[in-house]
């Protein structure tokens, strides 16, 4: 399925491990992300970033256009004249940080979060060192952690689900959030606020936090990781549900919105 330009569309795009890879590099969609950028197709970064991350993220790629952050907890955005404007849409660190200390006791796991990893452990888990880990540490409206065993995952739903919160599961880290918040819903409050309920959506993720987003999309790309799509999004592909693009990372992001949106 591919898509007319113009028609009025938004690139909704997950980064880590699908417009970036494991080495934070996205350098072969350079050139697609300022063609769209002149054609005034917004690309809005949908991750589970800090928006400090995402900052400089667009500062590099040059984009103008709002941005979802920590899973869907916030969107921020900027008037036509630069001021900055933000959405919460759940509870806050200091909120959910407790909970997720009461989980790891009821879980009998460790449930490691991401603001109490060493210099050390976030070079070996995330690949990030000095401030780039401290900016993924500054946290607002999510506590990443570092994900228990196959078994503990499964417990760790049930006791989640009882204390009306949302785990959601990322490439590296699990993450805790609010009641109800995914990216999907934040996509849907983004449209809300600018209204922009029938502006069509290309969405692409990679890992089972983008399934709310990929889900609402009108078109939805799985990228894949040097070994294939995530096996939790296969059925969707397997389905006619979603897009599979040709290659991993940012070579198979730009190919994937090329095609679709015949650019």
């Amino acid at each position: 399925m591919t898509a007319s330009v113009e028609t009025a569309w938004w690139v909704v795009t997950d980064l880590d491990g699908t417009l970036l890879d494991h080495s934070y590099d996205w350098s072969p969609a350079k050139d697609l992300i300022r063609q769209l950028q002149q054609q005034r197709i917004p690309v809005i970064p949908c991750t589970s970033k800090t928006a400090e991350e995402v900052r400089g993220f667009r500062a590099e790629a040059g984009l103008h256009d709002p941005y979802i952050v920590e899973n869907g907890g916030a969107v921020h955005g900027e008037t036509p004249v630069g001021e900055p404007w933000e959405l919460p849409l759940g509870p806050e660190w200091t909120e959910l940080k407790p909970q997720l200390q009461l989980l790891q006791s009821e879980l009998g796991e460790p449930l490691r979060p991401l603001d109490e990893l060493s210099e050390e452990e976030g070079q070996r888990l995330l690949g990030l060192g000095g401030e780039a880990l401290r900016q993924a540490q500054r946290r607002c409206c999510s506590v990443p952690f570092v994900p228990p065993s196959a078994e503990g995952r499964r417990r760790l739903e049930a006791l989640v689900q009882r204390m009306g919160l949302t785990v959601v599961q990322g490439n590296r880290m699990g993450h805790l959030l609010g009641p109800g918040i995914s990216k999907g819903k934040a996509l849907a409050t983004l449209k809300r606020h600018l209204g922009a309920e029938h502006v069509k959506v290309l969405a692409l993720g990679d890992s089972p936090n983008d399934l709310p987003l990929l889900e609402v999309a009108d078109i939805a790309v799985v990228v894949p990781g040097p070994d294939g799509p995530h096996s939790e999004l296969s059925s969707g592909i397997a389905a006619g549900r979603f897009q599979l693009a040709a290659a991993p990372h940012a070579s198979g992001w730009d190919e994937a919105v090329r095609r679709i949106l015949r650019i």
